[in-house]
């Protein structure tokens, strides 16, 4: 992926995610050399990127971290293409972090992964800081394609927390 292309998927996120949910412009492009880290974008016709789905592959589960369509183009369907596309390449459970139901848009987002066949997991989860200051922020985890008790979820935790959040755990 070049520069261009980078920056490009980077302003869709700054455009659509708050700081607390997107790590640095260096720390972001610096995952792009991680092994299980892989973005899949979609371009128009100018081949100007237009949405991207940002994912993690491990072995047991795969980690949908961001996904998200250039605000000029929202509500076209292009985000559940990308997800559909994402979700039918592998057999894995797929897991995504959502915020809690709180407000219109929290409760749309929802409601969006639910007909693509996620289900809202109801135990506590906290998304540890992506830049440095940060407070943790209390999300929800959304799994496909059924749901996940606390337990079963446990061992994505751990690599969650240790892959993608850089956490040492003790």
């Amino acid at each position: 992926m070049n520069e261009h292309d980078f920056s490009e998927i980077y302003a869709i996120m700054e455009a659509s995610f708050p700081a607390s949910e997107c790590r640095t412009f260096d720390s972001q492009k610096a995952l792009l050399k991680h092994p299980s880290y892989r973005i899949i974008t979609e371009k128009n016709e100018q081949d100007k990127t237009i949405a991207f789905l940002a994912c993690w592959e491990f072995t047991h589960f795969r980690f949908v971290e961001h996904i998200a369509v250039d605000q000029g183009i929202r509500g076209g369907g292009l985000g559940k293409k990308l997800m559909i596309r994402y979700i039918s390449e592998s057999d894995k459970p797929v897991v995504l972090e959502v915020e809690p139901p709180v407000d219109e848009w929290t409760q749309r987002r929802i409601v969006f992964y639910e007909r693509l066949g996620f289900h809202l997991n109801h135990f506590e989860y906290v998304q540890p800081p992506l830049r440095e200051g940060q407070a943790d922020l209390r999300l929800q985890i959304m799994s496909y394609p059924g749901t996940l008790d606390e337990q079963a979820f446990a061992p994505f935790k751990e690599i969650l927390y240790t892959e993608v959040y850089g956490l040492k755990l003790e």
